[in-house]
Protein backbone atom coordinates (compact mmCIF):
# COMPACT_ATOMS: atom_id res chain seq x y z
CA UNK A 1 0.00 0.00 0.00
CA UNK A 2 1.30 3.56 -0.53
CA UNK A 3 1.22 5.91 2.33
CA UNK A 4 0.39 8.89 0.01
CA UNK A 5 -2.68 7.44 -0.67
CA UNK A 6 -4.28 7.65 2.52
CA UNK A 7 -2.25 10.23 4.74
CA UNK A 8 -4.70 13.25 3.01
CA UNK A 9 -6.44 15.66 5.68
CA UNK A 10 -8.19 13.13 8.18
CA UNK A 11 -5.61 10.41 8.07
CA UNK A 12 -2.13 12.27 7.86
CA UNK A 13 -1.16 11.04 11.52
CA UNK A 14 -1.95 7.48 10.47
CA UNK A 15 1.38 5.36 9.18
CA UNK A 16 1.29 2.37 7.60
CA UNK A 17 1.12 0.49 10.98
CA UNK A 18 -1.27 2.40 12.30
CA UNK A 19 -3.42 1.72 9.42
CA UNK A 20 -2.28 -2.08 8.95
CA UNK A 21 -3.56 -1.99 12.77
CA UNK A 22 -7.42 -0.71 11.83
CA UNK A 23 -7.94 -2.77 8.98
CA UNK A 24 -6.56 -5.89 11.08
CA UNK A 25 -9.13 -4.99 14.11
CA UNK A 26 -12.29 -4.41 10.97
CA UNK A 27 -11.63 -7.13 9.33
CA UNK A 28 -11.56 -9.63 12.94
CA UNK A 29 -15.04 -7.97 14.16
CA UNK A 30 -16.37 -8.35 10.66
CA UNK A 31 -15.47 -12.24 10.68
CA UNK A 32 -16.21 -12.44 14.63
CA UNK A 33 -19.84 -11.07 13.24
CA UNK A 34 -20.18 -13.45 10.62
CA UNK A 35 -18.48 -16.49 11.43
CA UNK A 36 -18.58 -16.71 14.69
CA UNK A 37 -17.74 -20.11 16.46
CA UNK A 38 -17.39 -21.47 13.16
CA UNK A 39 -19.36 -22.16 9.57
CA UNK A 40 -21.65 -25.34 9.58
CA UNK A 41 -22.20 -24.73 5.72
CA UNK A 42 -18.42 -24.85 4.35
CA UNK A 43 -18.20 -27.86 6.67
CA UNK A 44 -20.05 -29.91 4.34
CA UNK A 45 -17.39 -29.79 2.03
CA UNK A 46 -14.61 -32.33 2.24
CA UNK A 47 -12.01 -30.99 4.88
CA UNK A 48 -8.92 -31.40 2.10
CA UNK A 49 -10.65 -30.25 -0.83
CA UNK A 50 -8.92 -27.12 -2.71
CA UNK A 51 -10.66 -24.73 -5.08
CA UNK A 52 -9.88 -21.85 -7.48
CA UNK A 53 -11.69 -18.71 -7.20
CA UNK A 54 -12.07 -15.11 -9.18
CA UNK A 55 -13.88 -12.37 -8.52
CA UNK A 56 -15.74 -10.13 -11.44
CA UNK A 57 -17.26 -6.80 -11.09
CA UNK A 58 -20.33 -6.25 -12.92
CA UNK A 59 -20.16 -2.60 -13.16
CA UNK A 60 -17.97 0.29 -14.23
CA UNK A 61 -16.72 0.78 -10.63
CA UNK A 62 -13.02 2.45 -8.60
CA UNK A 63 -11.73 -0.73 -6.72
CA UNK A 64 -11.24 0.25 -3.21
CA UNK A 65 -10.52 -2.04 0.13
CA UNK A 66 -7.92 -4.40 -1.56
CA UNK A 67 -6.23 -4.64 2.06
CA UNK A 68 -9.19 -5.73 3.58
CA UNK A 69 -10.20 -8.04 1.16
CA UNK A 70 -6.81 -9.65 1.36
CA UNK A 71 -6.70 -10.02 5.46
CA UNK A 72 -10.45 -11.30 5.37
CA UNK A 73 -8.77 -14.46 3.61
CA UNK A 74 -5.83 -14.41 5.50
CA UNK A 75 -7.59 -14.11 9.20
CA UNK A 76 -9.22 -17.41 7.87
CA UNK A 77 -6.55 -19.06 6.23
CA UNK A 78 -2.81 -17.77 5.38
CA UNK A 79 -2.18 -20.29 3.33
CA UNK A 80 -5.01 -18.70 0.71
CA UNK A 81 -3.17 -16.95 -2.56
CA UNK A 82 -4.54 -14.54 -3.79
CA UNK A 83 -3.51 -12.94 -6.77
CA UNK A 84 -4.63 -9.25 -7.92
CA UNK A 85 -5.34 -8.51 -11.50
CA UNK A 86 -6.03 -4.64 -10.72
CA UNK A 87 -4.57 -1.99 -8.66
CA UNK A 88 -5.98 0.03 -5.41
CA UNK A 89 -7.67 3.31 -7.41
CA UNK A 90 -8.21 1.40 -10.84
CA UNK A 91 -11.20 2.37 -13.08
CA UNK A 92 -12.26 -1.37 -14.29
CA UNK A 93 -14.98 -2.32 -16.65
CA UNK A 94 -18.01 -4.43 -15.76
CA UNK A 95 -17.56 -8.32 -16.55
CA UNK A 96 -13.70 -7.38 -15.62
CA UNK A 97 -11.66 -10.41 -13.48
CA UNK A 98 -10.24 -8.61 -10.30
CA UNK A 99 -8.64 -11.07 -8.65
CA UNK A 100 -7.82 -15.33 -8.56
CA UNK A 101 -7.76 -17.05 -5.56
CA UNK A 102 -6.93 -20.70 -4.71
CA UNK A 103 -6.92 -22.64 -1.40
CA UNK A 104 -9.03 -25.01 0.69
CA UNK A 105 -12.27 -24.52 -0.07
CA UNK A 106 -13.45 -24.45 3.18
CA UNK A 107 -11.37 -21.39 3.67
CA UNK A 108 -12.46 -19.53 0.26
CA UNK A 109 -16.46 -20.44 1.11
CA UNK A 110 -15.79 -18.95 4.69
CA UNK A 111 -14.14 -15.92 4.25
CA UNK A 112 -16.22 -14.98 0.91
CA UNK A 113 -18.73 -12.91 1.80
CA UNK A 114 -17.28 -10.53 4.37
CA UNK A 115 -14.67 -9.91 1.81
CA UNK A 116 -16.42 -9.25 -0.47
CA UNK A 117 -18.70 -7.00 1.71
CA UNK A 118 -15.78 -4.90 2.41
CA UNK A 119 -14.75 -4.33 -1.31
CA UNK A 120 -17.67 -3.95 -2.23
CA UNK A 121 -18.84 -0.83 0.11
CA UNK A 122 -15.57 0.81 0.02
CA UNK A 123 -15.17 0.61 -3.87
CA UNK A 124 -18.80 1.78 -3.49
CA UNK A 125 -17.26 4.84 -1.69
CA UNK A 126 -14.34 5.42 -4.13
CA UNK A 127 -16.22 4.77 -7.03
CA UNK A 128 -19.19 7.68 -5.58
CA UNK A 129 -16.15 9.98 -4.68
CA UNK A 130 -14.45 9.98 -7.98
CA UNK A 131 -17.65 10.90 -9.72
CA UNK A 132 -18.02 14.38 -8.03
CA UNK A 133 -14.31 14.33 -8.07
CA UNK A 134 -14.53 14.47 -12.01
CA UNK A 135 -17.30 16.51 -11.94
CA UNK A 136 -15.56 19.46 -10.98
CA UNK A 137 -12.51 18.80 -12.86
CA UNK A 138 -11.05 22.42 -14.05
CA UNK A 139 -12.03 24.46 -10.47
CA UNK A 140 -10.38 24.73 -7.67
CA UNK A 141 -12.50 23.41 -5.10
CA UNK A 142 -11.91 20.35 -3.83
CA UNK A 143 -14.37 17.45 -2.63
CA UNK A 144 -14.89 16.52 1.15
CA UNK A 145 -16.61 13.70 3.03
CA UNK A 146 -18.52 14.45 5.97
CA UNK A 147 -19.12 12.48 9.20
CA UNK A 148 -22.27 10.80 7.85
CA UNK A 149 -20.16 7.35 7.47
CA UNK A 150 -21.16 3.40 8.35
CA UNK A 151 -20.58 3.06 11.99
CA UNK A 152 -17.42 1.34 13.19
CA UNK A 153 -16.01 2.01 8.86
CA UNK A 154 -15.34 5.81 9.68
CA UNK A 155 -11.85 5.31 9.04
CA UNK A 156 -12.14 2.55 5.77
CA UNK A 157 -14.32 4.84 4.41
CA UNK A 158 -12.47 8.25 4.56
CA UNK A 159 -9.83 6.49 3.25
CA UNK A 160 -11.57 5.19 0.12
CA UNK A 161 -12.62 8.78 -0.35
CA UNK A 162 -8.70 9.56 -0.89
CA UNK A 163 -8.94 6.60 -3.24
CA UNK A 164 -11.62 8.22 -5.35
CA UNK A 165 -9.64 11.76 -5.74
CA UNK A 166 -11.60 13.55 -2.72
CA UNK A 167 -10.01 14.83 0.69
CA UNK A 168 -11.06 13.89 4.47
CA UNK A 169 -12.81 16.20 6.74
CA UNK A 170 -12.31 16.30 10.44
CA UNK A 171 -12.10 12.33 11.35
CA UNK A 172 -14.44 12.84 14.25
CA UNK A 173 -15.85 15.21 16.98
CA UNK A 174 -12.32 14.79 18.95
CA UNK A 175 -10.53 15.87 15.72
CA UNK A 176 -11.81 19.56 15.24
CA UNK A 177 -14.17 22.18 16.75
CA UNK A 178 -17.30 22.49 14.11
CA UNK A 179 -19.21 25.42 15.69
CA UNK A 180 -22.86 24.70 14.49
CA UNK A 181 -26.35 25.96 15.34
CA UNK A 182 -26.76 25.01 18.49
CA UNK A 183 -23.25 25.73 19.51
CA UNK A 184 -23.81 29.42 18.39
CA UNK A 185 -27.13 30.09 20.67
CA UNK A 186 -25.89 27.91 23.79
CA UNK A 187 -22.72 30.53 23.63
CA UNK A 188 -24.60 33.81 23.20
CA UNK A 189 -23.74 34.76 19.64
CA UNK A 190 -20.90 34.05 16.83
CA UNK A 191 -18.29 36.16 18.50
CA UNK A 192 -18.33 34.88 21.76
CA UNK A 193 -18.39 31.20 20.81
CA UNK A 194 -15.44 32.18 18.87
CA UNK A 195 -14.07 33.60 21.75
CA UNK A 196 -14.13 30.38 23.48
CA UNK A 197 -13.33 28.21 20.50
CA UNK A 198 -9.85 30.07 20.32
CA UNK A 199 -9.04 30.00 24.20
CA UNK A 200 -9.57 26.35 24.24
CA UNK A 201 -6.34 26.80 22.22
CA UNK A 202 -6.43 22.94 21.33
CA UNK A 203 -4.38 23.10 18.15
CA UNK A 204 -7.03 21.42 16.01
CA UNK A 205 -9.10 23.00 12.83
CA UNK A 206 -11.77 25.78 13.61
CA UNK A 207 -14.74 25.71 11.20
CA UNK A 208 -18.21 27.97 11.83
CA UNK A 209 -21.14 26.96 10.17
CA UNK A 210 -23.04 30.12 9.27
CA UNK A 211 -26.66 30.47 7.55
CA UNK A 212 -26.81 33.40 5.67
CA UNK A 213 -24.55 37.18 4.50
CA UNK A 214 -25.05 38.69 7.88
CA UNK A 215 -23.71 35.85 10.19
CA UNK A 216 -20.98 35.44 7.67
CA UNK A 217 -19.60 38.71 8.29
CA UNK A 218 -19.98 38.38 11.74
CA UNK A 219 -17.90 35.44 11.84
CA UNK A 220 -15.02 36.94 9.72
CA UNK A 221 -15.08 40.24 12.06
CA UNK A 222 -14.61 37.42 14.81
CA UNK A 223 -11.41 35.86 13.51
CA UNK A 224 -12.52 32.82 11.62
CA UNK A 225 -10.53 31.05 8.91
CA UNK A 226 -12.93 28.48 8.12
CA UNK A 227 -16.75 28.88 7.74
CA UNK A 228 -19.47 26.57 6.36
CA UNK A 229 -21.70 28.04 4.16
CA UNK A 230 -24.92 25.88 4.85
CA UNK A 231 -27.48 25.47 2.15
CA UNK A 232 -26.83 28.82 0.33
CA UNK A 233 -28.04 28.99 -2.99
CA UNK A 234 -25.63 29.95 -5.92
CA UNK A 235 -25.80 33.83 -5.52
CA UNK A 236 -25.83 33.42 -2.10
CA UNK A 237 -22.45 31.76 -2.47
CA UNK A 238 -20.95 34.30 -5.49
CA UNK A 239 -21.99 36.67 -2.60
CA UNK A 240 -20.22 35.23 -0.04
CA UNK A 241 -16.94 34.23 -2.22
CA UNK A 242 -17.06 38.36 -3.01
CA UNK A 243 -17.28 38.99 0.85
CA UNK A 244 -14.77 36.60 1.38
CA UNK A 245 -12.17 38.32 -1.12
CA UNK A 246 -12.82 41.63 0.74
CA UNK A 247 -11.45 40.98 3.95
CA UNK A 248 -7.86 40.96 4.76
CA UNK A 249 -7.79 37.57 6.03
CA UNK A 250 -9.61 35.47 4.18
CA UNK A 251 -11.50 32.75 5.32
CA UNK A 252 -11.72 29.41 3.65
CA UNK A 253 -15.14 28.76 2.49
CA UNK A 254 -17.19 25.32 2.83
CA UNK A 255 -20.28 24.38 0.77
CA UNK A 256 -22.77 22.08 1.99
CA UNK A 257 -25.91 21.19 1.63
CA UNK A 258 -28.24 20.25 -0.96
CA UNK A 259 -24.98 19.46 -2.98
CA UNK A 260 -25.63 16.62 -6.19
CA UNK A 261 -24.15 15.61 -8.63
CA UNK A 262 -26.15 17.95 -11.10
CA UNK A 263 -25.41 20.86 -9.30
CA UNK A 264 -21.94 20.40 -8.06
CA UNK A 265 -20.19 21.80 -10.67
CA UNK A 266 -21.54 24.99 -10.51
CA UNK A 267 -21.43 25.36 -7.14
CA UNK A 268 -17.30 24.91 -7.10
CA UNK A 269 -17.49 27.55 -10.08
CA UNK A 270 -18.63 29.92 -7.44
CA UNK A 271 -15.29 30.49 -6.11
CA UNK A 272 -15.55 28.25 -2.83
CA UNK A 273 -12.55 26.40 -1.98
CA UNK A 274 -14.04 23.18 -0.86
CA UNK A 275 -17.73 21.07 -1.23
CA UNK A 276 -18.39 18.57 1.96
CA UNK A 277 -20.78 15.78 0.80
CA UNK A 278 -22.62 13.49 2.84
CA UNK A 279 -23.69 11.49 -0.03
CA UNK A 280 -20.12 10.10 -0.84
CA UNK A 281 -20.38 7.90 2.36
CA UNK A 282 -24.06 7.79 3.51
CA UNK A 283 -25.77 7.27 0.48
CA UNK A 284 -23.89 4.37 -1.48
CA UNK A 285 -24.91 1.19 -3.19
CA UNK A 286 -22.47 -1.33 -3.03
CA UNK A 287 -20.66 -2.67 -6.12
CA UNK A 288 -21.88 -5.25 -8.12
CA UNK A 289 -19.45 -8.04 -7.64
CA UNK A 290 -19.77 -11.79 -7.62
CA UNK A 291 -17.08 -14.22 -6.39
CA UNK A 292 -16.91 -17.97 -8.41
CA UNK A 293 -15.20 -20.72 -6.80
CA UNK A 294 -14.18 -24.04 -8.60
CA UNK A 295 -13.10 -26.87 -7.30
CA UNK A 296 -9.96 -28.22 -8.10
CA UNK A 297 -9.66 -32.15 -9.27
Amino acid sequence: MQTNKYHSVGLKNFNTADFNTIVQAQVKNALDEDVGSGDLTAMLVPATQTATAKVIVREHAVICGIDWFNTCFKQIDTYVQIDWLVTEGEHVQPNQTLCKITGLARSLLTAERCALNFLQTLSATATESAKYVDAIAGTSAHILDTRKTIPNLRLAQKYAVTIGGGHNQRLALYDGILIKENHIAAAGSISKVMQQAFALNCGKSIQIEVENLEQLQEALDAGATSILLDNFNIALLCEAVKINNAVANKAVLEASGGITLSNVREIAQTGVDRISIGAITKDIKAIDLSMQITPNS
